[in-house]
């Protein structure tokens, strides 16, 4: 069996265990929201709930990238994309984090430049970039974390953005190689950012393609990422 076969073999069975572990997460979830209303209320707003919330939505997240990841270097993640309404999206990806967000004592907002401002992008591909940055940001949020949205010279910008201590510096440094900006402290690989970015550029019109940036700053004061679609 030659090492080209060998390795072909091995990604394909690590994404069917991926794809067999988000199901189990997927049902250890339902378990957990049908066993909720049995709790008394002390425990229900604890800590501890919280950080249940929290790494279920973290680990979702991973086992999604890694099935998107993997269907990208393989050319099987359709795109699908079509007009959206930006403030309804916005909206539904923070009711998705609303307990985890209560359960930290953030308080979400969302920002549209203009009413009835429209995107035209792969309404699940992108879901799935803006649920990641907003459970990344959940992390290191103070109090504060806002999702906004507007056209810039025809290119919808989408930002997420909170008032924590912002990106490190090496991560700044690195955009061009989010996979690079490994952090053994806080146990960061740049994973995300890296799915963000090939997310993004799938979304191409006239010869232009999407992208990524992060930054530091306004308006929060912390990091802000940003996500930029033709």
């Amino acid at each position: 069996m030659s090492d080209e076969r060998s390795g072909l073999e091995f990604s394909t069975v690590i994404a069917s265990t991926v794809h067999d572990m988000k199901n189990s997460l997927a049902l250890l979830i339902q378990t957990h929201n049908q066993w909720l209303p049995q709790l008394p209320p002390e425990l229900l707003h604890s800590r501890e709930h919280g950080i249940i919330e929290y790494e279920f939505a973290r680990l979702n997240g991973m086992l999604v990238q890694l099935l998107g990841l993997y269907k990208l270097g393989i050319n099987q993640l359709p795109l699908r994309p079509a007009y959206h309404e930006l403030e309804d999206f916005i909206q539904a990806q923070l009711a998705r984090h609303q307990e985890v967000l209560e359960s930290r004592h953030i308080t979400a907002r969302c920002e549209v430049a203009e009413f009835g401002l429209m995107g035209f992008f792969d309404q699940e591909l992108l879901a799935s970039v803006v649920a990641n940055i907003i459970t990344n940001s959940i992390r290191y949020a103070r109090q504060d974390l806002l999702v906004r949205a507007w056209e810039e010279q025809g290119v919808l910008v989408l930002a997420i953005c909170d008032d924590g201590e912002g990106y490190p510096e090496a991560m700044l440094a690195e955009q061009s190689d989010y996979v690079l900006s490994l952090n053994h402290s806080t146990g960061s690989t740049g994973l995300g950012l890296y799915f963000a970015g090939r997310i993004a550029a799938l979304h191409g019109r006239n010869g232009v393609c999407g992208h990524i940036e992060i930054r530091n700053g306004a308006p929060l004061g912390g990091g802000e990422f940003r996500i930029y679609l033709p």
